[in-house]
């Protein structure tokens, strides 16, 4: 019983130093590592950002993080020369040569600052849509790169404009978590509200057919429109009014319906009264498009009398209604043989 005890006695003897080297890895820290891709959201760039397993220097700060939305680069000899006279020793460089480093930011671009400001001014006094309005800033917009804190959204808080100067003043706000200040930008200039426009490429002499290849679209200041403006599909096919100059935008009142016959040109007289249709050779007297009115001229008689436009060419006359009742009314009636024969009686 003795030696029994004695030999679990120097078993356990054997085996507390293997748990005490045991216990002593477990409880030693671990060595430092060095970061190849660092990320940082402050201005400046600590022992713990750069190093893994850093203990108590992990808050000393050692360098300025690069400028908001940058990314640097540091060698590592020189990171490690720094470490030692903080007493960071030991560092495990995973052969590298440099690390990167890379500093947050929240950005905005110009897109989102007209956006914003856009939305703040629509329907303010006058003006239309957002999509409509062409902005012009006092200040070149560039992108803009805030602090990686300012992470609320995007909005106007104020918003003013003159229609007489067209001048707006607009302040857009964005919230950050790091204080109780929102961060606040301001933006000055002038807005236009523009129309979808069709402009000619090239001049239109009057009495031209316009072609799908003389205009372009484009947009331009509803004030020089009004509500004027002609849509695409109301401007190729039709007929200038007037001599129109190259980059003009058209109105509505500029253009009509192609003139289907012209002046002294031969034309087909339609005439059609009841049932029966000819058709005579003659002259416009003047201009038309269809529908229109024109004065023609029977070559043969050298009568000139009114029809309507009904094609290239073609123009139908038709006699007044009272010449028509009059020819019915003189008509002779055939009488049925049988109008007089007595009516049977409905049986009872």
């Amino acid at each position: 019983m003795m030696f029994r005890s004695l030999l679990i006695a120097t078993a356990l003897l054997a085996a507390a130093p293997t748990v005490a080297l045991a216990q002593a890895r477990d409880a030693a820290p671990s060595a430092p590592v060095l970061r190849a891709n660092v990320t940082v959201s402050s201005d400046i760039v600590r022992i713990g950002d750069v190093v893994d397993n850093a203990g108590s220097a992990a808050q000393i700060a050692i360098y300025r993080a690069p400028d908001l939305g940058t990314t640097g680069t540091l060698p590592v000899a020189q990171i490690i020369a720094t470490l030692r006279t903080h007493q960071v020793i030991g560092v495990d460089t995973k052969n590298m040569n440099e690390i990167s480093v890379t500093r947050q930011a929240r950005t905005v671009t110009p897109s989102d600052i007209e956006q914003h400001v856009a939305q703040a001014l629509e329907r303010r006094n006058g003006l239309g849509d957002a999509a409509d309005l062409q902005l012009t800033f006092d200040r070149s917009l560039q992108t803009m790169q805030l602090e990686s804190s300012n992470n609320g959204a995007l909005h106007a808080t104020a918003a003013r404009f003159d229609p007489r100067s067209g001048r707006f003043d607009v302040v857009l706000e964005i919230t950050n978590e790091a204080s109780s200040t929102p961060t606040r930008l301001r933006f000055t200039g002038t807005a236009v509200d523009t129309v979808e426009a069709v402009v000619l490429a090239r001049g239109i002499d009057r009495n031209e057919i316009v072609k799908a290849s003389d205009v372009s679209i484009e947009r331009r200041p509803r004030a020089e429109l009004g509500r004027e403006a002609a849509g695409r599909d109301q401007v190729v096919g039709m007929q200038a009014r007037r001599q129109l100059r190259a980059g003009q935008a058209l109105r509505a009142s500029d253009l009509a319906k192609p003139d289907l016959v012209q002046r002294d040109q031969a034309v087909t007289i339609v005439y059609q009264t009841g049932g029966i249709t000819l058709t005579i050779r003659g002259k416009a007297m003047e201009n038309g498009t269809d529908g229109d009115v024109v004065s023609v001229m029977n070559l043969q008689t050298k009568r000139s009398f009114s029809g309507v436009v009904v094609g290239r060419g073609q123009v139908l006359v038709t006699p007044p209604r009272a010449a028509q009742t009059a020819a019915v009314a003189t008509a002779p009636v055939a009488v049925a043989a049988n109008d007089h024969l007595p009516v049977s009686r409905k049986a009872e």
